[in-house]
Order: C-alpha cells, then structure tokens, then sequence
C-alpha cells in the first residue's frame, strides 16, 4: 500500500538472516492495514451479534488464520518455484474478496434496517458459528493477492527455509494483527460514546463498505482503476 510493503521488503535485500526474518514480520503486522483488509474485519465485527473486545479479538483472529493459510499455500510455490497463480484465478480471487466484502455490508445495512444492531458488552458464548464463517471468509481473503504478496515476500531469498520461514512469520503476523485491530474496534464500540453513535453511522459505514466492495471486485477485471 502506498509502496510501503516495497520499501520494507527491499530493506531486506542481501541482508542477515535475522533482519529477512524481521522483514517479513514487518510486512506481515503491515499486510493487515491493508484498506480491503480493514474494511472486510471492520464490516464482519460491526455487524456481529456481539461486538466485545474478546469476541472481536476471537474474529479477527479466526479471519487472519484463515487468510494465513492460503497466503502460505499459495505462497509456497511463488517462492520455491515461482510458480503463479494464473491471472484468471487471480482476478477471480479478488473478485471474492470484493463480493465478500459487500456481503459483509449488506449485512450490516439489514441487521441496521432491522433494527437489530446492538451492542452487547457482555457476548454469551455461542459465536462459534461466526468464527468458522470469519476463517471461511479469511480464506477467500487470503487468496486475492497472494501472488503479490509472494513476490514481495524477499523474493531475493536465496535460501528456501529461510524463505518458508519468512512465510510463516508473515502469515502469522499477518493473523495476529487483524486479531488485535479486531478487538480494538471492538473495544471502541463498548465504549459508551460509540453506544451513543453507533446505530447512526452503521448507514454511512455499510453503504461505505458496499462501494469498496463493488469497486474493489470490478477493478480485479480493470474495469476501475486497481487499489494498490
């Protein structure tokens, strides 16, 4: 984004084994302030039945496994091979992302229209459906530009377990990050200003998200100029 991964990635270029490993734990923490990333957990926690810091944490924590295990699956034969995903297939993939994203939208826009968009500071414990749709919808997530990704991931790596392990890292950071924005947004959201707002910006936030959504699915097919 903004050719920050470049500049990250580039500062590992002949460098020691510890600093390619920081490396990727940079890009990784990085990956997860992505603008579809933030809007996908910020639509799939908004729109929850239970928004508390912990059950937020728990989503997006479920997303980012989910997202981490197809960026290291696709992520292997970029770097052992170098191997892509066809275009077709890439441009499929983030067509998904964008459609998930503006289903997650949509989502928000009926539970708001509903009348049924609260927030529970105290969730019970019965969301273990929403976790297994958050790791679903990770895994859709992670494939939509994994290939890019991959070649960022220190593509000058000359050693292959060097590089599997920069995927790793870079695949759990990427987890462990959308975990603690997650339960950061759903802690500001028990927050008694936010209560007092929320219900009001729920609109503007999905019919947001929706048109991020819908732009990112068409520019995978250059039909709008290509978030970078």
């Amino acid at each position: 984004m903004f050719g920050l991964d470049e500049r990250i990635a580039a500062s590992s270029y002949g460098a020691s084994f510890w600093i390619v490993l920081a490396v990727a734990v940079l890009l990784g923490l990085r990956h997860a302030t992505d603008p579809d990333h933030l809007v996908a957990v910020t639509t799939l926690v908004a729109s929850g039945k239970e928004r508390a810091a912990r059950t937020a944490g728990a989503l997006g924590l479920a997303w980012g496994v989910g997202h981490a295990t197809t960026l290291f699956v696709f992520g292997l034969p970029i770097l052992l091979l170098h191997r892509y995903l066809p275009e077709r297939i890439q441009q499929g993939a983030e067509t998904a992302v964008g459609l998930v994203i503006a289903y997650l939208a949509l989502r928000l826009l009926v539970r708001w229209r509903r009348g049924t968009l609260y927030v529970h500071p105290h969730p019970q414990a019965h969301g273990a459906r929403t976790r297994a749709g958050a790791f679903a919808i990770g895994l859709v997530h992670g494939a939509g530009g994994s290939a890019g990704v991959g070649v960022l991931l220190l593509a000058s790596i000359q050693s292959p377990v060097v590089g599997i392990g920069a995927l790793v890292l870079l695949a759990l950071f990427t987890a462990v990050s959308m975990s603690a924005l997650s339960a950061g947004f759903g802690l500001l959201l028990v927050a008694r200003p936010a209560q007092a707002v929320f219900g009001a910006l729920a609109p503007s936030l999905g019919a947001a998200s929706l048109a991020f959504g819908l732009w990112y699915a068409t520019a995978a097919w250059s039909l709008a100029p290509y978030p970078s």
